[in-house]
C-alpha cells in the first residue's frame, strides 16, 4: 500500500532548566509547537531527547507527561530498551507501554553486540517478543552505542506479526529503503519514516509514511510542508529548493546538535534554554553562533519564497 498522508514525527528534544532538571514547562510549549507545526505524531525518549543522560525515572515521568499533554491528538511512540539483559528490557518495554504511548521503540543496536551475527540479533529481537505479550513495537537504527541496520526480509517477517508498527530507518541507502517498503507494504497499521533528509523526496515518493528528522528541530513546518507537497506537481520547484536547502545544511544542523537546534529555536523567540545533558556539547562558540545565524536568515528568506510557515509564535504562549 503507498500511503498519501505523508506524515512528520519529531525526534523530540528535552528542555533542561539551568540547574540540569527537565524543564516540563518548556516542555509542554514544545509539544504544542511541534503539534502546531503540524506534526502528525511524536518521538519521545529518542536520541535527541537526551535519552541516555536520564535516568529510567525520568523516561517514564516525561513520556508520562507528554501522553496527558497530548491527550490523544496525534500518536506517541518512546523508547523502552535501553543497555540490559533482554528480560529487564521487556520488563522496562512494559513499564514504558503502560504511560499510554502507541508503540514502544526496540533499538536495533542494543539487542546484540556490534560483533554478533545478525543469527544472535534476530533470536533477541524473537525473545523480546515473546517477553512483551501484545505491546505494539517499534524499530530505531538508532547510530548509538553503534547503528545495527535491519534488513528488509527480517522486518516484513516482523511486520507480518501484526506487532510491528513503526521504523525509523537511519540505513542512509534509498535502495535498501525501497527493499522495506516493498517487504512492508501489506500491513496498514505499519509505517516506515526515514531520517535521512538528502533522500527525503525520493524515500516519500517509494511510499515510506513519512519523514522523522532532526531537522525538524529546527524548522518543523518545513518539513511538515515537505510532506505535504513532495508529489504536488505545481510545486515541485519549491519543493526541489527546500530540499536543497536541507542538504546544503546538513552539516551546520548536525554539528552541534542538539544545542544547536536549542539555540535556533531560542533566537526564533521559544522559551528553552540551551543547556544539554550531552557533556561534549555543553557550550558553542562564536563561530558555530554565526554559522546558525545565517542559517535562520536563509530559512526565513526561503519561507518568504515558499510560505512554509503554519506557525511563528506558538513556543510563546
Amino acid at each position: 500500500m503507498i500511503r498519501k498522508d505523508k506524515k512528520f514525527v519529531p525526534v523530540m528534544l528535552m528542555p533542561f532548566q539551568e540547574d540540569g532538571s527537565i524543564d516540563y514547562n518548556a516542555l509542554e510549549k514544545l509539544v504544542d509547537f511541534y503539534l502546531e507545526a503540524g506534526a502528525g505524531g511524536l518521538f519521545a525518549n529518542c536520541l535527541s531527547s537526551e535519552m541516555y543522560q536520564l535516568s529510567p525515572e525520568e523516561r517514564i515521568a516525561s513520556v508520562s507527561f507528554i501522553v496527558k499533554h497530548v491527550n490523544g491528538r496525534v500518536p506517541i511512540v518512546a523508547t523502552g530498551t535501553f543497555e540490559d539483559t533482554i528480560e529487564n528490557q521487556a520488563q522496562f518495554v512494559k513499564a514504558m507501554y503502560a504511560t499510554g504511548v502507541d508503540a514502544v521503540i526496540v533499538i536495533t543496536g542494543l539487542l546484540a553486540k556490534e560483533d554478533d551475527s545478525e543469527e544472535a540479533f534476530r533470536a533477541n529481537v524473537e525473545e523480546l517478543l515473546a517477553l512483551t505479550d501484545n505491546v505494539p513495537l517499534g524499530f530505531y537504527e538508532c547510530p548509538v552505542p553503534y547503528k545495527r541496520v535491519i534488513s528488509a526480509d527480517f522486518l516484513g517477517q516482523l511486520v507480518k506479526t501484526g506487532r510491528i508498527k513503526y521504523h525509523k530507518d537511519t540505513s542512509l541507502d534509498i535502495n535498501g529503503i525501497r527493499a522495506k517498503i516493498a517487504a512492508t507494504r501489506d500491513e496498514e497499521s505499519f509505517g516506515l519514516y526515514d531520517a535521512y533528509m538528502a533522500h527525503a523526496v525520493e524515500t516519500l515518493k517509494a511510499g515510506s509514511a513519512g519523514l522523522s528528522c532532526i531537522q525538524g528541530n529546527y524548522f518543523p513546518e518545513m518539513v511538515v510542508w515537505l510532506c505535504a507537497n513532495f508529489d504536488n506537481t505545481d510545486k515541485q520547484e519549491e519543493v526541489g529548493l527546500v530540499q536543497q536547502f536541507l542538504i546544503d545544511n546538513m552539516d551546520v544542523m548536525h554539528d552541534t546538535y542538539p544545542v544547536s537546534a536549542k539555540y535556533v529555536l531560542q533566537k526564533l523567540g521559544h522559551s528553552i534554554q540551551l543547556y544539554s545533558r550531552c557533556q561534549d556539547i555543553q557550550v558553542l562558540d562564536a563561530g558555530t553562533k554565526s554559522e546558525l545565524d545565517v542559517l535562520i536568515e536563509d530559512y526565513k528568506d526561503l519561507d518568504k519564497q515558499i510560505h512554509t510557515s503554519y506557525v511563528n509564535t506558538a513556543f510563546n504562549r
